[in-house]
C-alpha cells in the first residue's frame, strides 16, 4: 500500500467479537441465580430469552470482574495484528451503559491487545457515530446504522438475523479481507 494513500478503517466491537462473552454469561448466570444453561441451549435465543432471570436488571453485566475476566475469542489477537498491517483498526465498545465496564475493558485490552494504541479505542454509548469503512459487530442494532460495510460476527442472539454478511470466526474475517484486496 502506498504510504501516501490513507489506510481503510475497521471498527471492531469488543464483547462477542474479540472478547468471548457467551461462556461468561452462562457462568455468572449460574453464580447469581443458580440456573444452569449451556452454549447449545441458548443458540438462537435473544439475551432476554437465554437469561430470563436477568433480563430486566442486566445484573450480570454490572458484576465486578465480569468484563475484566473475559476470555479472548479464539484467533482474535493474531487476526487483529494481521489486519493492522493494511488497515487502521479501532476497537469500539458501547460501554457507557455499564460504567463499571469502562475501566475493566481498558485493562482487558491492555492485557490482551497491548499493540492497540489508546487513540484507537473508542468507548461510547451509540455506535451510529462511528464512520469507518468496515464495522465488525455481533449486534444488528449497531450494524444496521453502519456507514461502511457491515460484518456480523456470529453469536447466539443473532442466529435468526440475516440482513448482514455473517462470519463465524476470525479465520473467516481474514479470508474476507484478503478478498477485499489487502
Amino acid at each position: 500500500m502506498n504510504s501516501q494513500t490513507p489506510k481503510k478503517t475497521i471498527a471492531i466491537d469488543m464483547d462477542g467479537v474479540i472478547a468471548d462473552v457467551e461462556p461468561q454469561l452462562i457462568k455468572y448466570y449460574k453464580q447469581l441465580y443458580g440456573i444452569t444453561t449451556t452454549l447449545s441451549a441458548i443458540q438462537g435465543l435473544t439475551g432476554a430469552e437465554a437469561f430470563p432471570e436477568d433480563a430486566s436488571t442486566k445484573n450480570i453485566l454490572r458484576q465486578p470482574g465480569f468484563f475484566r475476566t473475559l476470555e479472548v475469542m479464539p484467533g482474535a489477537v493474531a487476526a487483529v495484528k494481521k489486519l493492522m498491517e493494511n488497515y487502521e483498526v479501532y476497537i469500539v465498545s458501547a460501554a457507557t451503559e455499564f460504567p463499571l465496564s469502562l475501566f475493566e475493558k481498558i485493562e482487558w485490552l491492555q492485557e490482551h491487545f497491548p499493540f492497540i494504541s489508546w487513540r484507537n479505542i473508542v468507548m461510547c454509548g451509540d455506535k451510529s457515530i462511528i464512520h469507518t469503512d468496515y464495522l465488525i459487530d455481533d449486534h444488528c442494532k449497531n450494524l444496521d446504522f453502519s456507514r461502511g460495510k457491515a460484518i456480523m460476527f456470529n453469536a447466539h442472539h443473532n442466529l435468526n438475523q440475516h440482513q448482514h454478511l455473517r462470519v463465524y470466526n476470525w479465520d473467516e474475517i481474514l479470508e474476507l479481507f484478503e478478498k477485499e484486496g489487502c
